[in-house]
């Protein structure tokens, strides 16, 4: 695996329960209507960055020209090309943010959900999102929004020394905008919920998330961080 890659213990230890996770994630598709609204897909080549086990690949390939995946981690490369084997428009890459495996100038959109692109320290992958991206292409991150919603308080509760404004300032400074959404975060049964939860956060945070709130959804708020080039 490349140097310089940091574990992603939710979906690398447990791809099944992430699997869940994504598929309850946004049921309304008000991050992929924020996204079009500034650069559609349609037509496009698309990069999918830290693409996992490509769940969001047959969506963009279902519009766009053509789509590939970047991914680090081997067992999830392996699970996101079983995923979009017979797709003839969408390959899937080993590499990261900070060495995108692309040319430059070659794609029109790019997508990062919850995958590297965290705030201060990311720099080297906003380079190569400046190389790879082609005039009139944008680029898409999606985060937490740690200032508002009910996920976004076990957030902060989770990770107190979390600064939300510092890394909305991060952003700014480097040309970014951002929009503030509102999703859903649901499942089908609360035991789904329970189990995406410990994915999630540790056992005894986990623990009391649970104890304190029922049902099988949460409010959840999200930034999508967007630039166009």
């Amino acid at each position: 695996m490349a140097d310089g890659v940091i574990p992603s213990p939710n979906i690398w230890n447990a791809p099944a329960v992430y699997e869940l996770e994504n598929r309850g994630v946004d049921p309304d598709g008000v991050i992929e209507t924020a996204m079009r609204a500034v650069r559609s897909p349609d037509g496009a080549c698309v990069l999918d960055i830290g693409c996992g086990s490509g769940f969001h690949l047959p969506r963009f390939a279902a519009t766009a020209a053509r789509v590939i995946g970047v991914e680090p981690h081997p067992p999830l490369r392996e699970l996101a090309g079983r995923r979009v084997r017979g797709l003839t428009n969408v390959e899937v890459r080993a590499g990261t943010a900070q060495a995108l495996p692309v040319a430059d100038a070659s794609v029109d959109v790019t997508h990062a959900r919850w995958a590297y692109f965290f705030g201060p320290g990311c720099e080297p992958g906003l380079r190569e999102l400046s190389r790879v991206v082609r005039r009139g292409g944008a680029a898409f991150v999606v985060d937490n929004d740690a200032t508002r919603s009910t996920f976004g308080a076990w957030f902060r509760r989770a990770l107190p020394d979390y600064d939300p404004a510092a890394v909305e300032r991060f952003w700014a400074r480097n040309g970014w905008s951002r929009m503030s959404l509102d999703i859903r975060w649901e499942q089908p049964t609360r035991t789904d919920f329970e189990r995406v939860v410990r994915i999630e956060f540790t056992a005894e945070q986990a623990d009391r998330i649970l104890a304190e709130h029922a049902g099988t959804a949460v409010d959840y708020a999200v930034n999508l961080f967007w630039r166009t080039f």
